[in-house]
């Protein structure tokens, strides 16, 4: 077996088991597609994974029998989709539907835009270390939720959150007491945001960005700053960043949203993957430009009409929280 495959499908095999509490009492189906190399790698270590599961190639089938299959399905079943981009059936939003059905679901996305030499940093984020996502993710979120001041230090920039965070939500593939089971893997996040957006102020180094294309881009670090919660760049700004903030400035203001603490052991700023949606997950903060975020409500934002959420990471030395280092030189530091 390709030693990429039997990787992959041993730490599959623990977030099915460890994670999604799946059994082979339940019927799991995969649809799959093989039209990038690592889609064809992830969806062959699920066949090992997964003996008993139903697998269906994407391109050999259609909307309509995917649909049926679907349809035959019943609460606590699995479906699973491996993406080389993202699966399109017309209107019909997968996984929300899945959700809403009581069906367990997880999406590997994009998986077209991860370079081959990223293929091993992808699939060893997604090994499952209960223990040590549960213990991250309480961890940060207690704090996040009982902080009234941040603080983000970079090289010569300090970034300032003032007044208290939104009530954290956890992303570790525990989903006890949850309605949904399941999202995008890989996983090991804890995002919040300013319960007041005007209250974040400084400056803060990025060291990359999600570029026109959807994917990594990682600039010599650059800074930006931040007043009354709206970010500003510089002449140091890469080209590429600053069409971005025009592009967000044509339809709304370049409002900083998402704090997001991604601690998924396998990423950090040297270990990386181009998609952005998997390398959120990695160890440090990451945070969106724009006014949109769909998890928490804001006076004066409208998630029907905003359109933005560009995700951006920080290049951070240290993060305080009250006066408390929870993180440091890269790793987090837990009391």
């Amino acid at each position: 077996m390709n030693p990429l495959v039997s990787l992959a499908s041993k730490n599959l095999a623990d977030v099915l088991r460890l994670s999604l509490l799946h059994t082979s009492a339940r019927v799991a189906l995969v649809i799959y597609d093989t039209e990038s190399p690592l889609a064809a790698i992830i969806a062959e270590a699920y066949k090992s994974a997964l003996p008993e599961g139903v697998f269906v190639n994407f391109a050999d089938t259609t909307p309509i029998d995917i649909l049926n299959r679907i349809d035959g399905l019943t609460a606590g079943d699995l479906v699973i989709l491996v993406q080389s981009s993202n699966f399109r059936l017309n209107e019909f939003r997968l996984r929300i539907e899945l959700f809403k059905r009581g069906i367990k679901a997880v999406e590997h996305m994009h998986l077209k835009r991860i370079s081959e030499d990223q293929f091993v940093t992808y699939i060893e984020a997604l090994a499952y270390d209960k223990e040590y996502f549960l213990k991250h993710g309480h961890f940060l979120k207690s704090v996040i939720d009982s902080a009234q001041r941040i603080v983000v230090k970079g090289e010569g920039a300090e970034l300032v959150y003032e007044g208290g965070m939104e009530s954290a939500k956890l992303n570790i593939g525990d989903y006890t007491g949850m309605d949904n089971v399941g999202g995008t893997f890989p996983i090991g996040e804890v995002f919040s945001e300013s319960k007041d957006l005007n209250q974040i102020n400084g400056e803060a180094m990025l060291v990359g960005f999600a570029g026109m294309d959807h994917t990594l881009k990682q600039p010599t670090p650059f800074k930006v700053k931040v007043a009354d919660g709206i970010l500003t760049a510089g002449a140091d700004a890469p080209a590429e960043f600053m069409e971005i903030l025009d592009l967000i400035r044509a339809d709304e203001e370049v409002t900083v949203r998402e704090f997001g603490l991604g601690f998924n052991p396998a990423m950090d700023e040297k270990r990386i993957v181009n998609d952005i949606t998997a390398y959120e997950r990695r160890k440090g903060l990451h945070i969106s430009l724009g006014g949109k975020h769909g998890v928490y409500k804001k006076a004066g934002f409208n998630n029907k009409k905003t359109r933005y959420h560009i995700d951006v990471f920080v290049g951070a030395t240290e993060i305080i929280a009250d006066g408390k280092v929870i993180f440091k030189e890269g790793e987090y530091v837990l009391e």
